[in-house]
């Protein structure tokens, strides 16, 4: 959460509450952004000298604003810099999937039907993020940071479409036997 938090900040100063509407949408995928686990990052975050922030009142409300300092930037850019990993692909739901027989054919198929309308949800949204990336104007310097925030897009717009079809197949095959 470090990380995204910083990158975020990065692009612009904002504050908790506009961290957590960014995450929600398209971020969402590789990160919580229940509001604890982000003021955990913050606190983390402005107790290393990674961010600071400035008070302000809007419309008669207090607000802080989160902005990214040099060190921040500096220990954001050593962290993207570095190769990727694989990380662990642990699903808790898939707990569920095997299971499943302990349940009912009708509790089964409603329960992997729900589950398919919302990762269709999901698949929707990051849908509408690719989209708008086909019709984002920036500066030339700026090509290289947006190019890979919409392919990270596509990458869930991908996954959440393989998801989609593995279910539905298995929700088809579901309907087709006897179990």
């Amino acid at each position: 959460m470090d990380n995204i938090i910083l990158g975020l900040l990065l692009l612009s100063s904002r504050t908790i509450y506009q961290l957590r509407e960014r995450i929600d949408k398209g971020l969402n995928m590789m990160y919580s952004s229940s509001m604890g686990s982000i003021q955990a990052a913050i606190k983390k975050l402005l107790n290393c000298g990674y961010i600071q922030y400035e008070e302000a009142v809007e419309n008669g409300k207090y607000k802080k604003i989160y902005s990214i300092t040099d060190s921040g930037k500096q220990n954001f850019i050593e962290w993207v810099s570095t190769p990727m990993e694989i990380q662990s692909s642990k699903n808790p739901e898939l707990a569920k999937l095997y299971f499943m027989g302990f349940s009912t054919k009708e509790k089964r198929e409603a329960g992997l039907q729900e589950y398919i309308s919302k990762l269709k949800e999901q698949y929707d949204v990051l849908n509408a993020i690719c989209k708008e990336a086909e019709n984002v104007k920036v500066p030339d310097e700026d090509k290289d940071i947006l190019h890979y925030q919409f392919t990270a897009a596509r990458y869930g717009k991908d996954f959440m479409k393989f998801n989609i079809e593995w279910y539905q197949k298995l929700l088809d095959e579901m309907r087709g036997s006897k179990i």
